[in-house]
């Protein structure tokens, strides 16, 4: 079922995982509950993502995020919605050194949240701790292809899989989190049609973002969809407001009033009669 469909309840991973092959799944990001209200009526999936240090706080990277700044926005994201998936990204750090204390992060941040899932990065070399994570109760989206959170390691932002070796690799990433229990898998950067091909063979629901019409569902950044961060826009983006003019354009509006005495006029004050 849609968004639109479930309006008396939220969506639920298992809800997710059904849409397999069926109607595209609609996720969009969100950091604040002001944002997450607005974003609710239309999407299945919010991802709070690690993508929030570049986006809210000017990082050149995602690495820099921790735990806490990832529960308090998933605290936010959770009072703003009401009917879709809430998903919280795993930061860097807080999942990697060992099963046992990717448990203990992930349950902090479904505790303290109340989000439905929590998604990682990695393939082979996390299934593991997928397969750890979900047999102890934690629905694990998984993350394969460009993985920011590897940004060093992958030698930068790059479309992923174009070599066989890459290919052959990405393909067993993805196999490997869907064995070990993932309900859905995000493809990045992934070429179409090697997306495309992981898709056709996983038997739980890939989420694009820059890699093929063709996956379940599709997944962007909301301020680049919106036109509010403009320090890059990815290949894969498409914007579909430009409110980062909107929005520069009411600042310079309020300078001007404010700096002409024009703002704020008598009728924004307190103890003022207006005039007949």
């Amino acid at each position: 079922m849609s968004a639109s469909q479930a309006s008396q309840r939220r969506l639920t991973v298992a809800d997710l995982e059904a849409r397999k092959g069926g109607e595209p799944i609609v996720c969009l990001t969100a950091y604040s509950a002001s944002v997450a209200r607005l974003l609710d009526p239309h999407v299945d999936l919010v991802l709070v993502g690690d993508s929030l240090g570049m986006v809210l706080y000017g990082l050149e990277t995602t690495l820099a995020v921790d735990l806490d700044t990832m529960i308090r926005h998933g605290q936010a994201v959770m009072r703003g919605s009401r009917q879709a998936c809430v998903v919280v990204d795993m930061p860097f750090g807080s999942y990697q050194a060992s099963p046992a204390k990717a448990f203990t992060a992930a349950a902090r941040v479904m505790a303290e949240t109340g989000c439905a899932a929590v998604k990682l990065e990695g393939g082979i070399d996390m299934a593991e701790t997928v397969a750890f994570l979900v047999a102890r109760g934690v629905p694990v989206m998984g993350h394969v292809g460009l993985m920011p959170q590897s940004v060093n390691t992958l030698g930068g932002y790059r479309a992923q899989g174009k070599a066989e070796a890459e290919a052959k690799k990405i393909t067993a990433d993805a196999r490997a989190i869907a064995q070990a229990g993932a309900f859905s898998l995000v493809l990045e950067g992934v070429m179409e049609p090697l997306a495309r091909q992981i898709t056709e063979e996983l038997p739980i629901p890939t989420i694009g973002i820059g890699a093929s019409v063709a996956c379940d569902g599709q997944v962007l950044v909301t301020d680049d969809l919106l036109g509010l961060f403009a320090d890059f826009t990815p290949k894969f983006v498409k914007r579909y407001a430009d409110l980062g003019s909107v929005v520069s354009g009411a600042a310079a509006g309020f300078a001007t009033d404010v700096r002409s005495r024009a703002f704020p006029g008598p009728e924004h004050c307190f103890g003022v009669k207006a005039e007949d």
